[in-house]
């Protein structure tokens, strides 16, 4: 796996416990693809989230009483094109893509994995596209979860700059996935349902020449913990039940085929390799 991993900005300031919120850029090669976890955000999460979660589990896993956990967007390049999968904040987003030699104009289709501010926060600013070229895609059941049935001005305001450049599309179930072009929103690019932390929640498949890797969006948010318990859910989770469901499945799905994983709340650098262990899993992140 090492052997296909390029670190662009890897390190910035250094702060205690990790990498600092500012900087950070880890590349991974899928066939074809380029596949680039963007750190916008790095902090610490707090255990009160936690649904499900026994005491003593919570004091085995996260014993110093938090955890951390980071805030990441993903660039995928390919294909003859520039997609981003979420928008995090709208912060260190665009400073990583000017160093990855990408414009905002250049952006040819944003995926969202939902809709939660720290996901679409970057989509526009003052009633203005930030990416004025792209499409926009997203579960028509995240869609009409936000829009239709709780008219959330925020998830309103995000899309409207972008008008008939909205697009939505149906994900597929991960245990439909047979191979490359099935339900493609692009060649190599698969839409994976992972309902349940919202109800259109959404992964993406990204393959290429015989390699596989998934950006599962928030399937986790507390990684120390959710790995090996993952009928662990948080708060933030529609349907922590289905949440879970959903966690397991992929988990299962990722370690069975040994599909490497990038997440929006892992550590940065937020890919890395997932291991069936005991009851559980385990996830083996990449090194330089």
């Amino acid at each position: 796996m090492d052997s296909r991993i390029m670190w662009g900005i890897v390190f910035g300031a250094m702060a205690i416990g990790g990498i600092s919120s500012e900087e950070g850029i880890c590349t991974y090669r899928v066939g074809r693809f380029e596949v680039s976890a963007l750190l916008e955000r790095q902090g610490r999460g707090n255990p009160s989230i936690l649904v499900n979660a026994p005491p003593a589990q919570v004091q085995r896993y996260i014993p110093e009483g938090s955890y951390p956990m980071g805030t990441n967007t993903f660039l995928i390049k390919g294909g003859g094109r520039n997609i981003l999968v979420d928008t995090g904040f709208g912060e260190a987003v665009f400073d990583h893509l000017k160093e990855l030699g990408v414009a905002p104009e250049q952006i040819d289709a944003v995926l969202l994995t939902h809709m939660h501010g720290d996901h679409i926060g970057g989509l526009q600013k003052g009633g203005k596209a930030l990416f004025p070229k792209a499409d926009v895609y997203l579960a028509l059941q995240e869609k009409d979860f936000w829009l239709k049935d709780n008219d959330n001005k925020q998830a309103a305001s995000a899309l409207a700059p972008y008008g008939s450049r909205v697009k939505t599309f149906l994900p597929e179930d991960i245990g439909k996935i047979q191979g490359s072009g099935q339900a493609a929103l692009f060649p190599g690019i698969i839409p994976i349902a992972a309902f349940g932390h919202t109800p259109g929640h959404t992964a993406f498949m990204v393959e290429s020449e015989g390699q596989r890797f998934i950006i599962w969006g928030d399937l986790m948010h507390a990684q120390l913990i959710q790995f090996p318990v993952p009928d662990v859910s948080v708060s933030y989770d529609t349907d922590p039940v289905a949440a879970a469901v959903s966690r397991k499945a992929i988990l299962e799905y990722t370690a069975a085929n040994k599909i490497p994983v990038g997440g929006m709340h892992l550590n940065f650098p937020a890919i890395g390799s997932v291991t069936k262990a005991s009851s559980g899993y385990s996830f083996d992140p990449v090194k330089p």
